[in-house]
């Protein structure tokens, strides 16, 4: 009775503070236009995400309260108190959580990451999983040959980012494991060859992003030109995408860490601890059981992988072929009418294809091939494969859910203008040579804060152009230069980024914690950006030709892994275990 009556006197104090509020207040209506530049305020939801993300280590906690953060901020900035602007802060989560499923885009991501769990799930029961590694491992003679295999694959894989990081982690994750390479070294290959090389391939899913944000940029000051043109100019003032592939190759040869990951790789080869112990892995497919009563078949696994690649290629095509017809844009219908299948034709329909809906599509037709070609086999009946699809699905729902939070925290940002602000940095007053230094670095920030290289480059290009235009307005090379550094600043910062979603899925494919993965990774990204400042961005700026700039940039990759590396080979190791 006394809980009940002490119950009933806190309503009717709630009660009481809530009727002394004003009524605009209590209907919670959060007025984008009142969150006006609030200054360094706007980049506490990020930093506060970063630093308990190390400090926890717990990326959901850490992203939770980053956008509880951000909401209260912006209750505050709308009007309200800190009671009401604590609990509408608090329901204000849903919001964006549910705004940041609703969009079409991060729903087809959340349901291909889904798809392709419950593929690997089916490919890993058939054995084919098993079989493939097995072959894969006869040629992988020794670590070497396993992360060079790994990286290629990484480049063939070139059209997707988050279809190479899905893809080559599975695939590779039980040779590295024979081989008593750690989990986050395995993470890192796959992260440094999938939004690198996806951005500055001739024909992937980012292309018509980015030829789009070139064209647009460069109209905005009155030229007109061909952006695709520009966008291959570009490539070679690409230096962090170039440089990073070039460092995961010669690391990979040579076997030399430094940092973080040299002590990663010691652990696993010393004390066979894959994974760092203590650490949650975010996702892993370990209660995926093998349950084939026949003879198992590389084809289990080689078919529904190459159904995966070839039915994203048909998907990327009939897509964006669809796009454009729908479209205004009657020159380019011509020219796809004209030649449906000529190298104009394929960069244009890749580019506006939706990556979301084909990959998802993909994987859910190769999850069919897989569910049909286990019960003719017969490894299982259908309804076991159902379910075994489903478990799949499930071992990475962890991962939608860490996407999920990472978008809000995103959608939170953009409210607050954190990017806005951050631009608003860069000082006018500069000299020219820093310009490109500072247009890297800067996309670099923004990219790291906000986890996003889409974003990034959006809010970027229409400025770097027209400013690099405004110093050097007879240096072409200048701003080609300058929208380069726009395009891998952006990348350098979501590659080393915590709350970025290929960073994420990256160290999900690779079955490593997330965490551990950002931290091995982080040092090998700076090294590489710092490469491409010193002996990119600088020289080219003050009129080097870059056809002697990027040799140049290349030996400094190489010396500084015999600089700073050390050589940790498991070789040894593992002959004296065979004896």
């Amino acid at each position: 009775m006394k809980k009940q009556r002490k119950r009933f006197n806190l309503v009717l104090i709630l009660g009481g503070i809530f009727s002394l509020l004003p009524t605009q207040v209590l209907a919670a209506e959060t007025d984008s236009s009142l969150v006006q530049s609030m200054g360094p305020l706007t980049l506490i939801p990020p930093i506060i995400a970063i630093i308990l993300a190390f400090v926890t280590k717990n990326v959901i906690l850490s992203l939770f309260l980053g956008i509880f953060s951000g909401t209260v901020i912006i209750q505050y900035a709308s009007g309200a108190n800190i009671l009401l602007g604590l609990l509408y802060g608090f329901t204000d989560i849903v919001d964006y959580i549910l705004t940041s499923l609703s969009d079409p885009w991060n729903a087809g991501i959340i349901l291909q990451v889904l798809a392709i769990g419950g593929l690997i799930a089916l490919i890993t029961s058939t054995g084919g999983a098993r079989e493939i590694a097995e072959s894969l491992a006869k040629r992988a003679k020794g670590p070497v040959s396993t992360q060079i295999i790994t990286w290629a694959l990484g480049l063939l894989i070139f059209f997707d980012d988050y279809a190479n990081a899905l893809i080559v982690g599975p695939i590779m994750r039980p040779v590295s494991d024979k081989m008593k390479m750690s989990r986050e070294r395995l993470a890192f290959v796959i992260d440094a060859t999938a939004a690198p090389i996806a951005g500055i391939a001739l024909i992937s899913t980012w292309i018509g992003y980015e030829v789009g944000l070139i064209n647009d940029a460069y109209q905005s000051i009155g030229q007109n030109v061909n952006a695709y043109g520009i966008f291959l100019q570009t490539i070679p003032y690409r230096f962090y995408n170039i440089l990073m592939l070039v460092f995961v190759f010669v690391t990979s040869i040579t076997l030399r860490e430094f940092g973080p990951m040299k002590k990663a790789q010691e652990r696993a080869r010393d004390k066979h601890e894959l994974i760092a112990k203590g650490s949650q892995l975010d996702n892993s497919d370990d209660e995926m059981e093998v349950v084939t009563k026949g003879k198992s078949s590389i084809w289990n696994a080689l078919i529904p992988i190459g159904s995966l690649i070839a039915f994203s290629f048909i998907g990327f095509y009939t897509n964006g072929r669809t796009a454009i017809l729908n479209g205004e844009n009657t020159a380019l219908i011509q020219i796809i009418e004209r030649a449906p299948f000529s190298f104009e034709t394929l960069r244009e329909v890749f580019g506006a294809s939706d990556a979301s809906i084909v990959l998802f599509q993909a994987a859910l037709i190769a999850s069919i091939i897989a569910l049909v070609m286990g019960v003719l086999e017969g490894h299982f009946n259908f309804s076991k494969g159902i379910d075994i699809w489903v478990n799949g699905m499930k071992t990475l729902m962890i991962t939608g859910v860490v996407l999920l939070l990472a978008w809000s925290l995103s959608g939170v940002m953009g409210d607050l203008g954190t990017a806005d602000y951050l631009v608003s940095l860069l000082s006018d007053s500069m000299p020219a040579f820093l310009l490109p230094t500072v247009i890297f670095l800067l996309g670099a920030i923004i990219s790291f804060a906000t986890g996003t290289s889409y974003g990034t480059m959006g809010i970027l290009m229409p400025l770097a152009i027209p400013l690099a235009t405004a110093m050097h307005p007879e240096d072409p090379n200048f701003v080609i230069m300058s929208a380069g550094a726009v395009l891998t600043g952006a990348i350098f910062g979501d590659h080393a980024s915590p709350i970025s979603d290929t960073t994420i899925l990256s160290s999900m494919g690779a079955g490593s914690n997330l965490l551990d993965h950002v931290k091995t990774q982080l040092p090998y990204a700076i090294v590489v950006a710092a490469i491409s400042i010193l002996f990119g961005y600088i020289p080219s700026a003050f009129g080097v030709s870059v056809m002697l700039v990027l040799p140049l940039a290349l030996i400094a990759v190489v010396g500084s892994v015999f600089i700073f590396g050390k050589k940790t080979d498991t070789t040894e190791t593992m002959l004296e275990e065979e004896k």
